[in-house]
């Protein structure tokens, strides 16, 4: 499921940080219940060891303005959020307070909720096409032979992006279902030259790739990656995806 909220940025609050990650999730848990976003913060949906938020969001997307030497953004004509989740319980908390509250404070900035809208994308076979509202993050974490450990991104059209993707969407699954996922591999291909974004996240870099891509493989996983985000930090608002209807000829 994905919701689609129209904001309007309060011009008269100060602008935000240009990476405001962190803002727009604090954001979301404000905008549940207590339980629920205590619940979801602890504990989660868990796979093993892993935890899952089940929850993904979009860049703020709009026209903006941007001040480099305060490295802050605007957005004076309004802005859209995109919110995915699987869950329909978190869906109808947040979106119940979003409208009664009327607005949410990213930092020291007030937006004032105009519309929600929502759209449950279906993948309806064993191949979808998105395009990526939030960079995707696909990473390992190895280790130095001299020692000390060093974070490792990889792209769209790699191989163990692929294999990253598909062990990533197969542990959501088992945490959000409670059932074996489904055998076989997600193959992703790019259909645009992937992007990079180098983001912060709590003072933590984070890399990440935008584009159109094709993925391919269980159905089950494809619906996961359109509900729960593609890739890996989906809660801190990285691989939220939207469905691609159609695509023009010569663009495949």
């Amino acid at each position: 499921m994905h919701a689609y909220i129209k904001l309007r940025m309060d011009l008269s609050s100060p602008a935000i940080p240009i990476h405001y990650n962190y803002l727009i999730q604090s954001a979301v848990y404000a905008a549940l219940p207590e339980v629920m976003a205590a619940r979801i913060h602890d504990e989660g949906f868990k796979s093993g060891k892993r935890s899952f938020k089940m929850f993904s969001f979009s860049r703020l997307l709009g026209r903006f303005s941007f001040d480099r030497t305060a490295g802050t953004i605007a957005f004076p004509e309004g802005v859209s959020l995109v919110i995915s989740s699987p869950d329909t319980g978190f869906f109808l908390a947040l979106v119940n307070n979003l409208l009664t509250k009327s607005s949410i404070r990213l930092g020291q900035s007030r937006f004032y909720v105009e519309e929600v809208r929502f759209d449950e994308q279906k993948a309806e076979s064993e191949v979808l096409t998105v395009r990526t509202l939030s960079p995707v993050v696909a990473y390992s974490t190895l280790l130095r032979p001299e020692g000390g450990k060093y974070t490792c991104y990889y792209q769209p059209g790699e191989r163990e992006f692929d294999r990253l993707i598909t062990a990533n969407l197969a542990k959501k699954h088992e945490a959000f279902h409670g059932l074996r996922p489904p055998d076989g591999e997600i193959k992703v291909r790019p259909l645009d030259r992937p992007r990079l974004h180098v983001t912060t996240y709590k003072n933590t870099v984070v890399k990440g790739y935008t584009c159109r891509l094709k993925l391919s493989g269980p159905r089950e996983l494809l619906q996961m990656a359109l509900d729960a985000g593609l890739g890996g930090k989906g809660s801190q608002g990285y691989g939220c995806v939207e469905k691609i209807e159609r695509l023009k000829a010569g663009k495949t």
